[in-house]
C-alpha cells in the first residue's frame, strides 16, 4: 500500500469511523454529534498542547481529523475553558455534556498508550482529570 494511493483514503475512512463509533457508543447514536465532538475535541487539544506533543498526537490521528500543530499553543485557563470551546463548536447540535470524559474516547482508545499518557501530562490539571489515559497511567491529576 502506498502512502498516497486510494488505499490510504479507504483506510482513513475506516479508522475515522472506528473513532466516531466509539463516541456514538458513549454519547448516543447521532453520527453528526459524534463527528462534531471528535472534530471539536481534537482541535481544542491541538490548540492547547505544547508544540511537540501536538505534533506527535496529530501524527497518530486519522487523516480526516489530522492537524498541523498551532504555532503558539493557547493557554489553558481552567476546566471551564475546555467545555466552553467545545460547546461553542457544537452549537446547533444536540446538547452534549462537555465535561464528560467520554469525549476523549477516540484519542484515548486508539493512539499509542505512551503518547496518550504524555498528552495527559501536558493537559491543564483540571482537564487532565477527564483524560482517561492520564488516570490509567498513574498520573496524579492534582500534580
Amino acid at each position: 500500500m502506498t502512502a498516497t494511493g486510494p488505499e490510504v483514503f479507504d483506510q482513513t475512512i475506516v479508522v475515522t469511523n472506528t473513532w466516531r463509533r466509539a463516541l456514538t457508543e458513549a454519547l448516543g447514536p447521532d453520527r453528526q454529534v459524534a463527528w462534531g465532538v471528535l472534530g471539536s475535541v481534537v482541535r481544542t487539544l491541538r490548540d492547547r498542547l505544547p508544540l511537540g506533543r501536538s505534533a506527535h498526537l496529530g501524527a497518530q490521528l486519522p487523516l480526516l481529523v489530522r492537524w498541523r500543530p498551532s504555532e503558539q499553543p493557547k493557554a489553558w485557563r481552567s476546566l471551564d475553558a475546555f467545555p466552553a470551546i467545545v460547546s461553542a463548536d457544537l452549537r446547533g447540535l444536540r446538547p452534549v455534556d462537555c465535561k464528560d470524559a467520554r469525549l476523549f474516547q477516540g484519542p484515548n482508545r486508539y493512539v499509542d498508550p505512551g503518547q496518550a499518557a504524555q498528552v495527559g501530562e501536558a493537559l491543564h490539571e483540571e482537564v487532565r482529570d477527564l483524560w482517561p489515559a492520564a488516570r490509567k497511567s498513574g498520573i496524579d491529576p492534582a500534580a
